[in-house]
């Protein structure tokens, strides 16, 4: 079967003349007349295909897509969770799609009050007073929060605390949302244990200090012991801390980020409770606050009132609008139905079982990839690339790297995992299994990255010219994005 066309753009497979429907004659009168200044000058450039054409170009092309549906997504820092299916369909439910956001509060109760119970239900996973659900994402999220901290250092008067400490180990967003926020990025080292260097953290702290954006566990997957100590030294110089919530999932019902000392934090709704992920949408990040923070949250604020009723309400401090009307409001219906399902008995189990399969997965391949950093980790884990034995001696031009695993991977079905992420090491390697993969699908996946080990040890240039069975192979990267082509070649 030739599936050329179907890598071909949707205008590409155009006929000029055919059509795929045909309408009836209007029977209603003319509508009134469109002013000329706003008129097309010529007809929209609009592709001339057949109905069937156009379901076999949209099925196959949707078909070179991965997802979690499809297959096992191992990918280090963005907790690829299953969303279940009954997500979707409350999701759907006429009741909430029929919905107009400007319709009067008066008759959208029950939306509302799915609004308020998400909120309720995140300040108590988090140990939190408040939060705020209008963030589209989780970087968003961290603007939101980093502005939460500003307005409340500029409340007290106090404007020269332009700076956020920000850890090496931080999630890559962290010190862009703080350069958008007009913060200036002050970095501390980890220690040789993958941690928060203490003294390096003393020796930057000052009045200028606004606060400290921290991941805990961090992003090598290792819980910050010190957290306590850390938090008690930014309080002391007048900062606030700042809990980035990409993480959050090992923690579940576990210990929460607010007694830890976290002021102001994040949530990633759609990785932690379960919504669609990827694809660049859409996606929500939460944020909420202690006590004493409440004010700063952005508007519209839902509250209940004593006699039950819900409110949109606007406090004075407010740092402002960040988005339409209640954000991704279908996201909020999708994470409300995952709290519900799993309750407040098996939430705690998501945590534990994601960090079990973690360690599993750690266990079985350190003999074959390099473990920096021993020890317990939480819910994912970093390699540097493979052993020596295996090629993966980086000082050796024609060493295995990751970029190799990586690609080969995908020749046996999986998605790669995060790579060259965290820039600590050479050749990083993340690997995250959340808890929704049965043990024989992580027994699949070990088997697979051990037989690349061992092709890398046997024939390594199987591994440099990898992978072999997809569409496209190896796109120059630089190029790609300075020079990006959006169109799939032909396959042979």
């Amino acid at each position: 079967m030739n599936k050329t066309c179907y890598n071909k753009l949707i205008f590409e497979v155009s006929q000029s003349g055919r059509t795929g429907y045909s309408l009836p004659d209007n029977p209603w009168p003319a509508p009134a007349a469109i002013p000329q200044e706003l008129r097309r000058e010529k007809a929209p450039q609009l592709p001339e295909v057949d109905e069937l054409t156009v379901c076999r170009h949209y099925t196959n092309m949707s078909n070179n897509n991965f997802g979690v549906d499809t297959g096992f997504y191992p990918l280090g820092s963005c907790t690829m969770k299953y969303n279940p299916k009954i997500n979707e369909e409350m999701a759907a439910l006429p009741g909430f799609t029929r919905l107009h956001p400007a319709q009067d509060e008066a008759t959208t109760q029950g939306a509302i009050e799915l609004y308020y119970n998400v909120q309720q239900s995140l300040a108590e996973i988090a140990g939190l007073s408040e939060f705020t659900l209008n963030p589209y994402a989780g970087a968003h999220g961290e603007l939101t929060g980093l502005m939460v901290i500003r307005s409340y250092h500029q409340s007290r008067g106090d404007a020269k605390r332009t700076k956020i400490i920000v850890p090496d180990s931080a999630h890559g967003t962290n010190p862009a949302s703080a350069a958008v926020c007009g913060l200036q990025i002050v970095e501390v080292k980890s220690t040789p244990e993958g941690t928060v260097d203490v003294d390096s953290l003393r020796a930057v702290l000052g009045d200028d200090i606004a606060g400290m954006m921290m991941t805990n566990p961090n992003t090598l997957g290792i819980f910050e012991t010190r957290i306590p100590e850390i938090a008690r030294l930014v309080h002391d110089c007048g900062g606030l801390m700042y809990y980035d919530g990409a993480n959050l999932n090992p923690m579940l019902g576990v210990c929460r980020p607010g007694d830890m000392g976290f002021d102001v934090m994040h949530i990633n709704l759609h990785k932690t409770f379960s919504t669609p992920h990827g694809g660049g949408g859409p996606g929500s990040g939460p944020v909420g606050v202690r006590a004493g923070l409440e004010q700063f949250l952005p508007k519209p604020h839902v509250s209940r009132s004593a006699d039950g009723t819900f409110h949109l309400d606007t406090p004075a401090e407010s740092l402002g609008s960040i988005s339409s009307f209640l954000s991704n409001y279908g996201i909020l219906i999708r994470a409300y139905c995952y709290l519900l399902s799993m309750g407040r008995e098996y939430i705690p189990m998501a945590g534990k079982l994601s960090v079990l399969n973690a360690n599993y997965i750690k266990e079985r391949l350190k003999d074959f990839y390099q473990l920096p950093i021993e020890g317990l980790c939480k819910h994912e884990f970093v390699f540097d690339g493979l052993r020596p034995e295996y090629g993966g001696d980086h000082h050796d031009p024609a060493h295995v790297t990751t970029l190799d695993v990586a690609k080969r991977l995908l020749d046996y079905g999986y998605h790669a995992p995060t790579i060259y992420f965290p820039l600590l090491f050479h050749e990083s390697l993340m690997i995250e299994p959340t808890e929704s993969e049965t043990k024989e699908t992580l027994d699949a996946f070990i088997e697979t990255m051990q037989q690349i080990a061992r092709e890398a040890q046997s024939n390594p240039e199987l591994l440099h010219t990898a992978p072999h069975d997809t569409p496209i192979r190896r796109p120059d990267d630089v190029r790609a994005v300075k020079d990006g082509i959006f169109k799939m070649p032909a396959i042979d």
